[in-house]
């Protein structure tokens, strides 16, 4: 009897501690591998064929599809930690142009940076146009992640590259987001007249949008992980945490203070944030309200390890672990690029 009750006892604190620090788990999805056996692959996107155009950090940018995966090209990165080969965006007018961007880090002259440039798809990827350089790079806090916009400008996240205070400086591209023109040209309606969009950023690693509302995921000190509405012009407070923040800076919508989420790549989803997180192992859903306030979150996935990003296309969603980055432990058959689909009726 007292070996039940113990049981019991075990079980108990059990669930009690995984729903307080990872909210509520479900299981209304199915998911299956597409890719598996690459090395920290961090950003993905798709090409109007649908095949999957992904980057792994070491510096090799591949294509899948069908049911292959081949290297389209290998760039000579500086992989240190956190940089390397990162983020990857197809142009909107890919049929017309046939531009894909990429971010990554680079030795220049004798010292490290990290840069955006454009290429042409073309049995692989060729005629490089550098468009931004000398973004600060440390092997820490190295932002990464591009995307296009609906105003069809390409968007940066960089981290402060372990220089707190350069994310207060407006006229340094340390921990920002910034947005630039196809062409690597400063957009005239940028609110400093420079790349700079938004500041005060820690380590950005996701961006997305709900319709032209414009969100972010930040990564904290020990925990204090933000969520961020992004306005033009805002100042999003670091080096101050967010439980610190002056009033002048802008307000995260959550402000993690229980428990460290890492979070990385974001995508929205039938009005809903999905959050793949690091550290926190898991995909996180947070449902939002008409004026885009937090109502509740829950976890979907967890049982992958470390994930990357999270990449909507059609009705699924797409991700990819981070289990060979240094930080996991990996698995059987890693990393992996999985596709989720969810149970409609279930939801």
């Amino acid at each position: 009897m007292k070996k039940t009750v113990k049981l019991l006892f075990i079980l108990f604190l059990v669930a009690f501690f995984r729903t307080t620090s990872a909210q509520e788990t479900t299981d209304n999805y199915s998911s299956n591998v597409v890719v598996d056996n690459l090395d920290t692959p961090w950003s993905l996107d798709f090409l109007p064929d649908n095949s999957i155009i992904f980057t792994e950090r070491p510096g090799n940018i591949k294509i899948f599809i069908g049911d292959t995966s081949k290297t389209i090209l290998h760039l000579p990165i500086v992989e240190i930690s956190e940089s390397g080969l990162l983020g990857v965006a197809v142009d909107p007018d890919f049929i017309i142009n046939k531009y894909v961007y990429l971010y990554y880090t680079f030795p220049k002259e004798g010292k490290t940076i990290n840069r955006v440039s454009r290429f042409i798809f073309a049995d692989g990827l060729k005629d490089e146009q550098v468009l931004l350089d000398d973004i600060p790079f440390a092997r820490y806090h190295d932002g990464g992640r591009i995307k296009f916009g609906p105003d069809d400008k390409l968007y940066i996240t960089t981290g402060d590259a372990l220089e707190p205070g350069s994310a207060q400086n407006i006229n340094s591209l340390a921990g920002k987001i910034l947005r630039m023109n196809k062409d690597g040209t400063i957009p005239q309606d940028n609110p400093f007249e420079n790349y700079v969009y938004s500041y005060g950023h820690r380590n950005s690693q996701g961006i997305a949008w709900l319709q032209d509302k414009l969100f972010a995921s930040e990564h904290g000190p020990t925990r204090h992980d933000e969520i961020n509405r992004i306005v033009k012009g805002g100042n999003y407070g670091w080096p101050a945490t967010c439980e610190e923040q002056k009033e002048d800076t802008k307000k995260p919508l959550r402000c993690y203070l229980d428990f460290t989420l890492a979070p990385s790549g974001i995508a929205f989803y039938k009005n809903k944030l999905y959050v793949a997180c690091l550290r926190g192992t898991q995909l996180r859903e947070i449902t939002l309200t008409d004026d885009h306030k937090i109502e509740k979150e829950r976890v979907i996935l967890d049982d992958m390890g470390r994930i990357r990003t999270v990449v909507k296309k059609n009705n699924s969603l797409f991700i990819a672990t981070n289990n060979r980055d240094g930080r996991g432990n990996p698995r059987s058959n890693d990393d992996k690029i999985i596709k989720i689909v969810f149970d409609e009726d279930a939801r």
